[in-house]
């Protein structure tokens, strides 16, 4: 699923991964690179194309869709309605800023750029979520998106309720401990609420990276962290 910026004149700003991104080393980057179109079915005369080291992209309504369907980002929802949505990157706690805010931050990075695509920490979602926002994570344990969470979300939560079986000893139990689990795990990640969430003016989160005070910093094992 990608996530972007509708800036008007049927124009989407988008991150993209553009073989630049951090490597997992999962099998996660293949679902996702078999998922997505072809360099061929994104070239598009109107649409251009992220520069070399930049994976920030300017695309077509059509080839950003690439014959998906279209779905809204939803902003400021209720913490009931958070949860009620059971997959992640559908939606968010935080408030959205002014519309033109926020476009000046997509064509801000599309000439500046926003670092090294990391599927888990900094992805397109991630991407979209601070041009609506301007909300970044200083604290990089848990990472912002709301698909990547729900990746490690789900696993997670069954393996964390394993312990629970010995108290919770029918399949209906464990089920919903590990929904329980997962939920938590989304709610906690969520941007909305993080108290390690600060708003960065857009021209100062360019500078950072440049300079390299800025960076994605990799994904440690689950084993080692509680999400």
């Amino acid at each position: 699923m990608r996530t972007g910026i509708y800036v008007g004149n049927n124009t989407v700003i988008h991150f993209t991964r553009r073989g630049q991104e951090v490597g997992t080393g999962t099998v996660l980057d293949l679902i996702l690179v078999s998922s997505g179109p072809s360099q061929a079915q994104l070239h598009c005369p109107t649409c251009t194309p992220p520069e070399e080291g930049n994976g920030v992209a300017s695309s077509c309504l059509d080839c950003f869709l690439a014959g998906g369907i279209l779905y809204r980002f939803e902003y400021a929802v209720s913490p009931a309605l958070f949860i009620a949505k059971a997959r992640g990157g559908t939606c968010t706690l935080a408030v959205t800023d002014p519309d033109d805010l926020v476009v000046h931050r997509a064509k801000y990075l599309l000439e500046n750029g926003f670092g090294c695509y990391n599927v888990f920490k900094n992805n397109c979602e991630d991407f979209a979520i601070y041009c609506k926002t301007g909300l970044l994570v200083l604290d990089h344990s848990v990472g912002r998106s709301g698909q990547a969470i729900s990746i490690i979300g789900g696993p997670l939560a069954a393996v964390l309720s394993t312990p629970l079986r010995l108290v919770t000893t029918n399949i209906y139990g464990m089920a919903a401990t590990a929904v329980g689990m997962y939920c938590a795990s989304r709610y906690a990640a969520d941007i909305g609420i993080r108290m390690d969430a600060v708003k960065v003016p857009v021209e100062d989160l360019t500078r950072r990276l440049a300079a390299g005070l800025l960076q994605v910093i990799e994904p440690q094992h689950l084993a080692a962290t509680a999400h």
